[in-house]
């Protein structure tokens, strides 16, 4: 059934993914990666929270608030990204 037969009949096609058992280790290795990422994310956080403290200290904390912005959207990208993908697949 092509793209217009199917406008034609008003049936449009629901395929539900399944993954295939070969693809377990790519499984393991995305779940690897996602939760360094995450640890990775805290601890950028943590470092840019000591930044802070430390330039407040001396004045100049206004500019540890952008670091802790672009910390933050990475670990929102990486928690997100498997809707990310889902989005523009």
């Amino acid at each position: 059934m092509n793209y217009f037969s199917a406008l034609a009949t008003g049936v449009i096609p629901n395929p539900t993914p399944t993954i295939p058992a070969e693809a377990d280790g790519l499984l393991l290795v995305l779940n690897w990666a996602s939760g360094i990422g995450l640890v990775l994310g805290v601890l950028g956080v943590i470092i840019v929270g000591i930044g802070m403290v430390i330039q407040l200290q001396r004045g100049e904390g206004a500019q540890a608030i952008g670091k802790l912005g672009w910390v933050l959207l990475g670990c929102i990208i990486i928690t997100g990204a498997a809707g990310i993908v889902r989005a523009f697949v």
